[in-house]
């Protein structure tokens, strides 16, 4: 009974899920990207959800790696919603962040995983501690290395995880100190030129570009 009661809180979350992401497959790469950035930080504890308070002002929610970028909260928010109707008290955020990426990348490219359940939902939660948790776009290959490395994580885990890049967008402001005032020589010239045109030096809004220019609305190996 248990199996099977587990079985339709993870499908109550996945319905959800669905219908966001058939409207918007970006907000599906927002929940994969939220997933990690949750976990990377204090461990995957639902912290990121965090609004604030008066006991707390400044919380990861705020932090610069995750303000303004980063989306899926009301997808969240309507599956515990839900979840809290069939079955109050149950389920935790961290839990529901958990089912909802792995959902979003089954959606986006059939891939599929187990995942348990029974995570505890944090109550700590700091801007700070999330700046200096989440690798900077700029980082190079040995930062990240030793940034994994730090979080008990390989060069294999690092590669993996970096393959979630299949999906999604880039603001322009990640990337473009590699495009002015001069292009970084180790990118492809023709390359380079496209993204200028795309995101053009002292633009008034901070544009956004694919990830992947074959297929960016699906997540595989492409």
């Amino acid at each position: 009974m248990n199996i099977l009661t587990n079985a339709l809180r993870q499908n109550i979350v996945k319905g959800v899920v669905q219908r966001f992401v058939r409207q918007d497959p970006g907000m599906g790469a927002g929940l994969i990207r939220m997933f990690f950035h949750d976990c990377f930080v204090r461990g995957c504890d639902g912290s990121v959800l965090l609004d604030p308070s008066e006991l707390n002002s400044d919380p990861e929610k705020l932090s610069i790696p995750n303000n303004p970028s980063l989306r899926g909260f009301e997808v969240i928010d309507t599956a515990k919603d839900e979840l809290e109707k069939a079955c109050p008290g149950k389920v935790s955020c961290a839990d529901i962040i958990a089912f909802a990426a792995r959902d979003a990348s089954y959606i986006l490219g059939k891939i599929s995983y187990d995942i348990p359940s029974g995570r505890y939902d944090g109550r700590v939660s700091s801007n700070t501690e999330a700046l200096f948790s989440l690798p900077p776009p700029f980082f190079n290959l040995s930062q990240l290395i030793d940034t994994f490395a730090a979080k008990g994580l390989s060069t294999v885990d690092l590669v993996t995880l970096s393959g979630a890049h299949s999906i999604g967008r880039s603001h322009c402001s990640s990337f473009s100190n590699r495009l002015y005032p001069t292009i970084d020589p180790t990118l492809d010239e023709g390359f380079a030129d496209d993204l200028m045109k795309q995101c053009p030096q002292n633009a008034a809004t901070d544009g956004v570009v694919v990830q992947d220019l074959v297929t960016p609305d699906v997540f595989d190996t492409q």
